[in-house]
């Protein structure tokens, strides 16, 4: 039987987060939004000053945090037992979880992580969910949007301007790439969201859903 896992990829402000807490919701799953595991770890590892360098102190550091799901609707990504705090989305984690995210050692304790947090099914969006994470998923999303429409979602999202929003999503797109190139994995659908609100874009991910997989997540 196949995992019952939809796998989201996409850029930065493309709107994964938001479809996949969407997706899950409707189709009764809990939501995994494996980025905030990374940011979880970079926050950590500013705190206790190390050195984002040394992949293997990084690496222990990571078998020191405890990740869990909640019980809300959907059940959400807890960190320690709590849910994520505002903190993670500071201007110095996200200068630097890129950098954290590009050791190997770390990639593989967080795959580990992700593939136990979803073995009994999720809606798990991440940069490389559906190519190394779940590439069985039975459906795979890859979410692109232009990078004006990108920029003006995040600054709504951050209460920023705009213009800075856009040049932090350039640098971000950069550094990401080193890790995983743009590219939607194997099997995946791929939804242009730049027009498309949040329920449209959520209808066409339900639509992908019923075509790829309906006994599966019936």
């Amino acid at each position: 039987m196949s995992v019952r896992v939809v796998a989201i990829d996409g850029a930065a402000g493309s709107g994964k987060s938001t479809l996949a807490r969407g997706l899950a919701r409707a189709l009764g799953l809990p939501y995994l939004n494996t980025g905030i595991m990374y940011r979880a770890l970079t926050l950590e590892a500013i705190r206790r000053e190390v050195e984002l360098d040394d992949g293997e102190t990084l690496a222990a550091l990571m078998g020191t945090l405890r990740f869990s799901l909640g019980h809300g609707d959907p059940p959400e990504l807890e960190v320690e037992g709590s849910p994520p705090g505002a903190e993670l989305e500071g201007p110095e984690v996200e200068s630097h979880v890129s950098q954290v995210a590009a050791h190997p050692q770390v990639r593989a304790l967080m795959r580990d992580a992700q593939r136990a947090l979803g073995r009994s099914g999720g809606v798990i969006e991440g940069r490389d969910t559906g190519s190394v994470v779940f590439p069985e998923a039975p459906v795979k999303l890859y979410l692109v949007a232009d990078p004006g429409v990108r920029a003006h979602r995040r600054a709504r999202e951050r209460a920023a301007p705009a213009h800075h929003v856009g040049e932090a999503l350039e640098t971000r797109d950069e550094r990401d790439a080193t890790v995983n190139p743009f590219e939607p994995p194997e099997g995946a659908v791929v939804i242009d969201t730049s027009a498309l609100d949040v329920s449209s874009t959520l209808a066409a991910a339900l639509d992908a859903v019923r075509r790829l997989a309906p006994r599966v997540f019936s």
